[in-house]
């Protein structure tokens, strides 16, 4: 049974403050003042009339939170109070206070952390990766390959699309080879270094065969020849997590925005097929390719 009438009476028989009252009778500060702010908004003081007892009190003060269900109170915009959680000195005390300013028979602050917290445990949450300039060039092979006709014969040979990308500037390039084998993808990175004029730190591959001899998710074991690569041009190596296409989001949005200019490219006038070899496709944000040219 709640304390209601001893808090009343220590308040307005004695004049306690709230902070004596809640020490005195072992309860906490909040709670003093919310039974003397019910007392009030239902007309009460002291003395109390003879016919309130402890049920009849209880039930003329409580009456309101006992007959609305937790359900049917209206909730806060749990976005907007997961962003203002980003400011500065924010806290869900202060939230969960404005909210009750406005809508005084919401929830109680243990409902509104609770009810936060589910809804805040069903967001996928993703760390925001910064670059600096020069410091990561993501590499990977686009999943879609590209027809490529050959004018005099009419052959129709798969070329696989590799696409490099600088993490600072979004910088890419994109070249068309006629496999994914170590030949292929060592020359890719040769052309790729050569097309941006210089080498960043940090190389971050995916865990294709080429690239990676064995699969692990502390220690990969980078292929041989790759490495010599990696020596020879000063960089670091540092392969994506496996099954963990955020590592290298960089290159997965330059792998769609290839294939989507393909279809134009794949029409242009200005393709041609002279021979197995493969030369580069680049593309700067502001000059899109205009077509492929495999020579």
């Amino acid at each position: 049974m709640r304390q209601v009438r001893e808090v009343l009476r220590l308040k307005w028989a004695c004049g306690l403050s709230d902070r004596k009252i809640a020490h005195s009778l072992r309860v906490s500060r909040p709670t003093v003042a919310e039974y003397v702010r019910r007392a009030q908004a239902a007309g009460l003081s002291w003395p109390l009339p003879d016919a309130l007892d402890e049920t009849a009190l209880e039930r003329r003060l409580f009456a309101t939170a006992a007959t609305t269900p937790v359900a049917r109170r209206p909730t806060p915009d749990w976005a907007t109070v997961h962003q203002e959680l980003k400011r500065k000195g924010v806290t869900l005390v202060l939230l969960w206070q404005e909210y009750k300013a406005i809508t005084p028979d919401g929830l109680q602050y243990s409902q509104f952390c609770e009810a936060y917290r589910h809804w805040a445990g069903k967001l996928d949450l993703v760390m925001r990766q910064s670059h600096r300039a020069g410091e990561t060039l993501f590499v990977d092979y686009a999943g879609q390959t590209m027809p490529v006709i050959n004018a005099l014969t009419g052959e129709v040979r798969e070329a696989a699309i590799f696409i490099a990308v600088l993490g600072a500037s979004n910088y890419t390039f994109a070249e068309a080879t006629w496999s994914q084998s170590l030949p292929d993808w060592i020359g890719s990175h040769v052309r790729a270094f050569a097309a941006l004029g210089g080498v960043p730190q940090v190389v971050v591959p995916d865990n294709l065969k080429a690239a990676v001899s064995r699969v692990h998710r502390y220690e990969p074991t980078l292929n041989r020849t790759y490495a010599d690569l990696a020596q020879h041009y000063g960089v670091a190596i540092v392969p994506a997590r496996a099954a963990r296409p955020r590592d290298k989001a960089k290159v997965e949005v330059g792998v769609q925005v290839v294939l989507l200019l393909a279809p134009g490219v794949e029409h242009g006038d200005c393709r041609s097929a002279r021979g197995p070899q493969s030369a580069a496709l680049q593309k700067t944000p502001r000059l899109p390719p205009e077509c492929v040219r495999v020579t």
